[in-house]
């Protein structure tokens, strides 16, 4: 990318504003070397590695860089077998603390945590903490000017004797600065040293009298400061150990040195990526102050910006612009007034590609798209050269032949004020000849203008569209509001009237306009009106659309509520039926076992006590509407009724066959299953008997009295899966109990025992099941019924 672009966008001062969010030196280097990529691959790369950080900033916070210093001379000198000094290794230190900070922070993992991988796990994965390295360092070196006592056993007892040694020197001291003091020999009462050593600051008249070496006299030379001989011995031996001091010292460095050098590679590359990463958590923290977003890249050179802002211009004063080229057209012109917003315009799009290929997130809404531009040129500003003897024409044309020069199909070209600063006829000339060479090789372009030939270039070539800067006559402010489709005007005559130029220079003005040029305008000036109506409809369309939603989510929120309401009542009222039924069900099995112990004794008026209450049983749980609706269906006379007829008997809903004709008070037997009773054809409804059944008509007295005779006192079920076996043990012990056997046997086998559980639990549940008893050889199950 030529860097005359890159300055001419400002994208360098891009680049300054990502320096700021890098927490390293290195990192803040190499956020100002920052390029834009030359393929999508590189670009799209760089971008999903600006996303996977931003999304670990907003899921995890942010990670501190600071202390990545720059180890690479020190590795060096570790590669030659040197010793690093106390700042080299504290250096080291500090990175491999930031390793280990960035290691933690990047690979959850290690602490249980269910982070998704992404483009930075390999990167964080990749790190090598040497925790024992670094513990030994920070264990070693306390700071710049110390290493602890404990960093080596000889250090440990150098520093020992030292301590013991300077202890005898002061009480030594001592002693003798009391007794000069006494005999007033001494200037101030007090320990000093002197080129490293223990002296006593003596009047300088007495120094002829005390046995000892002058160090140094003050600068008045009243003061002499004297090491006492008896202390010299003492001296000599504290500075022989600060010497082995030293020398232990560059021992315990020599370990550390030695300890590192295998791992110079590896430090060498936490180096690296952790300058790559801070290079990267700069790039999130950018688009993240910036509300910015990530952008998809066409294979065409296509270019769609929604609502894109340009990031230099402040965020409460820059107006969102939206510009869309390179499908069906691959040339924009923009036409408008000065200071309407067309440079912004052209460097949004310019300073976006070249923001979007250095994989930064641009400050537009999602959906933004943008082509990829290997070389991106511009010509904008004013670049009047006085040392060149240029022109501002001369200038500009002198960048547009360098331009045509390198222009290639895939590159952008930018152009500002195309053909100004000569005379208007020839400049128009020039600029849609210019155009038209780009346009033929398609070459995305956009360039703005004042020229009105432009606008018509624009509106007769195919593949080149007009666009313009908003401008409001009324307050004579531009909106900065770029509008495809629809070339600007300059609004002069408009704007010199609001701002007092008299009505009649106006007019003259007018006059020297050609019809052509006016009808122009006119045609201009229409389109605009028209494009403010459309623009109110549509405004009006997605209010109404708005509260269209808004209805239809209500509706829906609504609707939600009845469907759920309606699938409660029907839970409840199949829970509720289920209830009635098994009510129903058990009320029948004890009424039955009734009625067949009954039946043995002939005793009738037991049976017409039991059918009355079975009866009025079965009306509190019929239900009334069916009740009265077959009430109404019982209006017959006695003559209507034959033997074998089928009725319902009404009061009970049950169905049954008539035993014998109606009495004179239209009393007659009616036969329900085994059981025969006396019912008043009041009570009794008809049923549509079909005559293809006539031949077929049995009793159901009858059917079950031949089951009877034909049911078997056992049932084998071996062999059968648990939901086959009890299904036919249900029906099995109905029909022994209907059939008055007192007792059953059921053969399930030994198997697994499922089978067998699932028996015994079933009589449990059943009423009419007195007791079951287990086989000695658990294969069978006798089952005995309730009288």
């Amino acid at each position: 990318m030529n860097e005359k672009a890159l300055r001419t966008l400002e994208f360098d001062k891009i680049r300054e504003m990502l320096v700021h969010h890098a927490g390293s030196d290195l990192g803040r280097k190499r956020c100002g070397e920052l390029v834009p990529a030359d393929t999508k691959e590189d670009a799209e790369r760089l971008q999903t590695e600006t996303a996977d950080a931003l999304n670990r900033l907003n899921l995890k916070g942010t990670l501190s860089f600071s202390g990545i210093p720059d180890v690479g001379e020190s590795l060096l000198r570790l590669d030659r077998g040197g010793c690093l000094q106390i700042p080299e290794l504290l250096r080291i230190g500090s990175l491999l603390s930031a390793v280990a900070r960035a290691k933690s922070y990047g690979c959850p993992g290690d602490r249980g945590d269910d982070f998704p991988a992404d483009s930075l796990s390999e990167k964080f994965e990749l790190l090598e903490e040497r925790k024992a390295e670094a513990l030994e360092i920070s264990r070693c070196i306390i700071s710049e000017e110390e290493i602890a006592d404990d960093a080596s056993p000889g250090l440990k007892s150098v520093r020992r004797k030292m301590k013991a040694t300077s202890d005898k020197i002061r009480e030594r001291l001592g002693s003798i600065l009391s007794a000069a003091s006494q005999a007033g020999m001494i200037q101030d009462a007090l320990i000093t040293m002197r080129d490293g050593r223990y002296c006593l600051p003596y009047k300088s008249e007495y120094k002829n009298q005390v046995s000892g070496m002058v160090h140094d006299q003050s600068s008045s030379g009243s003061t002499s400061f004297i090491e006492p001989i008896e202390i010299v011995k003492l001296n000599n031996e504290l500075r022989e150990l600060e010497v082995k001091e030293t020398e232990e010292i560059q021992k315990v460095l020599a370990a550390l040195s030695e300890m590192l050098a295998p791992w110079t590679e590896s430090l060498r590359y936490d180096r690296e990526a952790m300058t790559e990463l801070d290079f990267i958590f700069a790039r999130a923290q950018l688009a993240r102050e910036m509300k910015a977003v990530r952008p998809d890249f066409s294979d065409d050179r296509t270019v769609k910006i929604i609502k894109g802002r340009h990031p230099l211009i402040d965020p409460k004063k820059v107006v969102p612009i939206d510009i869309s080229f390179g499908q069906t057209y691959s040339m924009v012109v923009i036409t408008g007034p000065n200071t309407g917003g067309k440079t912004v315009s052209l460097k949004t799009v310019g300073l976006f590609a070249l923001m979007g290929q250095a994989g930064l997130h641009i400050p537009a809404q999602s959906g933004t798209i943008l082509g990829i531009f290997p070389e991106v040129y511009a010509d904008i500003g004013d670049e009047q050269s006085i040392e060149q003897s240029l022109s501002t024409f001369s200038s500009h044309m002198t960048n547009t032949v360098k331009i045509l020069e390198a222009a290639q199909e895939d590159s952008l070209v930018l152009f500002d004020e195309l053909g100004a600063g000569t005379d208007p006829t020839e400049g128009a000339a020039l600029a849609m000849a210019i155009l038209t060479f780009l346009h033929r090789f398609d070459i995305r372009t956009m360039a703005t203008t004042h020229y009105a030939e432009l606008k018509v270039f624009a509106m007769t070539t195919e593949g080149v569209i007009n666009a313009c800067c908003e401008f409001d006559v009324e307050s004579l402010r531009p909106t900065y509001r770029l509008l495809l489709g629809i070339p600007g005007k300059s609004n002069a005559f408009a704007i010199s009237k609001r701002l007092g130029l008299s009505d009649s220079i106006i007019k003259d003005a007018d006059s020297f306009i050609g019809i052509r040029d006016k009808s122009f305008e006119d045609m201009i000036a229409g389109l605009e009106n028209t494009r403010k109506k459309l623009e109110e409809e549509l405004a009006a369309a997605k209010a109404d659309r708005r509260e269209a939603a808004v209805d239809r989510a209500e509706w829906e929120k609504k609707n939600k509520a009845i469907e759920e309401r309606r699938d409660r009542i029907l839970t409840e009222a199949k829970s509720e039926a289920g209830q009635i039924v098994q009510e129903a069900k058990d009320f029948a099995d004890e009424t039955i076992r009734r009625i067949n112990k009954l039946g043995g004794t002939g005793n009738m008026a037991a049976l017409e006590d039991e059918r009355r209450k079975a009866r009025e049983k079965l009306s509190e749980i019929a239900p009334k509407e069916t009740l009265k609706k077959a009430e109404k269906k019982a209006d017959h006379k006695a003559a209507d009724f034959h033997i074998g007829d089928n009725v319902l008997v009404l009061s009970m809903n049950v169905n049954g066959t008539v035993h014998t004709l109606p009495n004179a008070k239209g009393d007659c037997f009616v036969t329900m299953g085994i059981m025969t009773t006396k019912v008043n054809i009041s009570d009794l409804a008809l049923l549509e008997t079909p005559k293809e059944d006539n031949s077929k008509k049995v009793h159901v007295a009858s059917g079950i009295a031949s089951k009877a005779l034909t049911i078997s006192p056992e049932l084998n079920l071996v062999g059968k899966r648990v939901d086959e076996a009890v299904a036919e043990l249900d029906k099995y012990l109905d029909d022994a109990f209907l059939a008055h056997l007192a007792k059953v046997t059921i053969i399930h086998g030994r198997g697994t025992g499922a089978v067998r559980q699932a028996v015994q639990n079933h009589c449990r549940k059943t009423k009419y099941v007195k007791s079951y008893t287990l086989s000695p050889d658990y294969g069978s199950t006798e089952v005995v019924f309730k009288e």
